[in-house]
């Protein structure tokens, strides 16, 4: 959007998908890249073809525990993604039938462990940690998702309020995508350093880990994880979001 064919056509600003999603809410926005659980709870129009989603292991979604899993009763959890929180959740109750009480932090780690059994921390953050040298066992929840349900897992979306406006950015949207895909070492190169990251991992991430291009897989992954959410909170049922 800042480099491409797309570039000055929209007028962006950054920050952290649920103050996307806070932004949507209050009006304050058109379009924004929102939790997949926001979506659903505020009936948005799923702008189709671009977002984030994984098959498998994400690296930066790790649930980080001192106990094993099944005896969680704490969970601290990072408040900048709220589908990461929600997925915590439900690989919790569903493959281990824990149902931890949950506290909002910042994402430090040993802080994070201090005040609880386990942690949940995402984005950079996550990607920071080499999760083969901590002393605590560490959950990739893309790899537990893809384990317990063998579909995608979507964490957020493009979405906005009006139906009109999902049809008329798609394509806008699917080619700022593959404009970033394209130009992928050059945003290794850009960004890496910056995040505190080695241009390997960032290499990785953005290219095996991630998927971009949301398809029917990834719809079908989103819409079983609503209904799951749904059992654990009141949200907008799945037929509400339609992509």
């Amino acid at each position: 959007m800042l480099h491409g064919p797309q570039r000055q056509r929209f007028d962006l600003e950054f920050c952290i998908p649920s103050e996307c999603a806070d932004r949507l809410a209050a009006g304050a926005a058109d379009i924004g890249i929102v939790p997949s659980i926001e979506a659903a709870r505020q009936r948005l129009e799923i702008i189709p073809g671009a977002g984030i989603a994984c098959r498998g292991p994400v690296r930066s979604i790790l649930l980080v525990t001192k106990v094993r899993p099944e005896r969680i009763r704490t969970l601290a959890t990072d408040a900048s993604s709220r589908s990461s929180v929600m997925l915590a959740r439900i690989v919790l109750a569903r493959r281990y039938g824990a149902e931890p009480r949950t506290v909002s932090m910042a994402p430090d780690l040993d802080a994070m462990l201090d005040a609880a059994d386990a942690a949940l921390v995402i984005g950079d953050p996550a990607l920071r940690i080499d999760p083969a040298r901590l002393p605590f066992a560490a959950l990739d929840l893309g790899t537990e998702w893809w384990e317990m349900t063998g579909l995608p897992m979507v964490f957020a979306v493009w979405a906005c309020r009006n139906p009109a406006s999902a049809l008329e950015f798609a394509e806008a949207f699917a080619g700022s995508c593959a404009y970033g895909l394209e130009h992928l070492e050059d945003i290794v190169r850009l960004e890496a350093g910056a995040r505190g990251l080695s241009e390997a991992l960032a290499r990785d991430y953005l290219a095996r880990n991630i998927v971009l291009k949301l398809g029917a897989e990834e719809y079908e992954g989103m819409r079983l994880f609503l209904q799951y959410a749904l059992a654990l909170d009141a949200v907008a049922p799945p037929g509400g979001v339609k992509a």
